[in-house]
């Protein structure tokens, strides 16, 4: 066991966007700071097994589909042809090439990088173990403030856990041990629908099944709506309302059995054989063996660490930020909330969560990107609202691409006409919907933003004819009769 004792004034436990970003805004306020974190490579699971190597895939993916258009223009490429292994370094050589990035940040910041396992001994103190839950063979970590920055894990479910390499999680599906003849994807949610759009581009007959009555639970069924459409073509099969109640290893495929979901009719679908599964039901916060009941941390029953406002926990001396501190569950999130742990560590006067939206997007082919208030939110709160919506085939540039399979749609307060929620789906609606942000974030109204000049011919003038509908109830390219 060592004996070592490190001393630091903030210890930052996890380097993922959230982490990082943390301990790099301390280092920069001049606060001598340790990153904590048992990956070879800093940037944790966004870096390493999700943002970015996923969405390196969804590129890969989105070029292949772009061969297949073409053809409507009179541009044949010929069936293209993958190199599964050349694909798979070059996901390998982006990942690398971010992690490099972030060790040298850390270096020219002098933040300390600390390859451990940490598990907290009490409110001030780490242990440090080469290994999970084993022995502090690497010392201990004192100091004066800790930031946990822990993310989180795919939700595993135990009856699917049937020991089978055939069935695999995201971070298995972002290996690309191989393209299967057929895949069923568990769960309707944005990391099932992403991956499946990956391996449907590279050649598999992909099947997802999902329990609840449509896909995406949760975002907004008119952007849903056009993106469904799309995934009919490119996925073999959507089973709706259905649940999966069995996997078995036939030890050639995974023969999988389904029930329709409660209260749901028709009739579910025979058993079917898979060469994989994926099972993508969501992911859950990382906040077990951390030694946090030595603390005074508190902990949800959904494993969540409680935060206020200003990232504190239930412990003086800890601060929370990041999917471990509660949904959204999103790398951009953790980042925001790093930036406002640091200055509440700092003293710095009003430090305070205060986003008026946080943007959400879902990688798929089209993309789904909102911020704000939704429609389905506003009924359930009983928020008066308008909503207004700008179609994409009426998009000169969306049309030039033959991509108008689009929607832009705000939700604004009846009176003002204050932007309360922004939605878009189409080609690179994740691009798109910092404008929607930024609109909502500055208190603009829907005339502010259709009176803002944009640029002829982009996708982002959708954004302004959809604000112009908001505003008066007309657009230049959609004719309404006069009321």
């Amino acid at each position: 066991m060592a004996t070592n004792t490190i001393e630091t004034d903030l210890v930052v436990i996890g380097a993922g966007p959230g982490g990082y970003a943390a301990a790099f805004a301390a280092a920069d306020r001049g606060i001598k700071t340790v990153l904590v974190d048992a990956d070879e490579r800093p940037g944790g699971v966004c870096l390493n097994r999700g943002c970015i190597p996923s969405k390196t895939l969804l590129h890969a993916a989105r070029i292949i589909a772009e061969t297949h258009e073409a053809k409507a223009m009179g541009l044949t490429f010929g069936e293209p042809k993958i190199d599964l292994d050349a694909l798979r370094k070059w996901k390998n050589d982006v990942i690398a090439k971010n992690a490099n990035g972030v060790r040298q940040l850390a270096k020219s910041r002098g933040v300390q990088i600390v390859r451990a396992w940490a598990r907290f001994e009490n409110s001030t103190t780490l242990l440090l173990s080469s290994q999970p839950g084993g022995e502090p063979d690497q010392g201990r970590l004192t100091y004066r403030h800790a930031i946990l920055a822990t993310g989180s894990l795919p939700a595993r479910i135990p009856a699917f856990d049937i020991g089978s390499p055939r069935v695999i999680d995201s971070t298995g599906a972002l290996d690309l041990p191989d393209i299967p003849k057929s895949l069923l994807v568990i769960g309707g949610g944005y990391i099932g629908l992403e991956m499946g759009t990956v391996y449907a581009a590279l050649g598999s007959e992909v099947t997802v099944v999902e329990m609840t009555d449509g896909l995406l639970p949760g975002a907004d069924r008119d952007l849903v709506r056009v993106l469904a459409n799309r995934l009919k073509k490119d996925f073999k099969n959507i089973y709706l309302s259905t649940k999966v109640t069995r996997l078995e290893d036939t030890l050639k495929s995974v023969r999988v059995h389904f029930e329709k979901a409660d209260n749901a009719t028709g009739s579910a679908p025979p058993p079917t054989e898979f060469d994989r599964v994926l099972v993508a039901v969501g992911r859950t916060p990382n906040s077990k063996n951390l030694g946090l009941e030595n603390t005074r941390v508190k902990v949800t029953q959904r494993g969540f660490v409680e935060i206020d406002n200003q990232c504190r926990t239930a412990d003086e001396y800890i601060l929370a930020i990041g999917d471990v501190a509660g949904e959204p569950m999103l790398a951009h999130k953790a980042h925001y909330e790093a930036v406002i742990a640091v200055e509440v560590i700092a003293g710095v006067k009003g430090a305070a969560k205060d986003a008026r939206a946080i943007p959400a997007v879902v990688f798929t082919d089209p993309e789904i990107a909102w911020a704000g208030l939704t429609e389905t939110q506003a009924a359930q709160q009983g928020i008066a609202v308008e909503v207004a919506k700008f179609p994409w085939g009426a998009s000169g540039r969306a049309t030039a691409i033959g991509r108008n399979d689009g929607l832009t749609k705000f939700i604004v307060a009846p009176e003002s006409k204050r932007i309360l929620g922004v939605g878009i789906v189409g080609v690179n609606a994740g691009e798109l919907i910092a404008e929607g942000t930024l609109a909502i974030e500055m208190g603009a109204t829907a005339a502010d933003v259709g009176m803002t000049i944009h640029a002829h011919p982009t996708l982002a003038e959708t954004f302004m004819e959809g604000a112009e509908i908001a505003a008066t109830g007309s657009t230049t390219h959609i004719y309404r009769p006069p009321r």
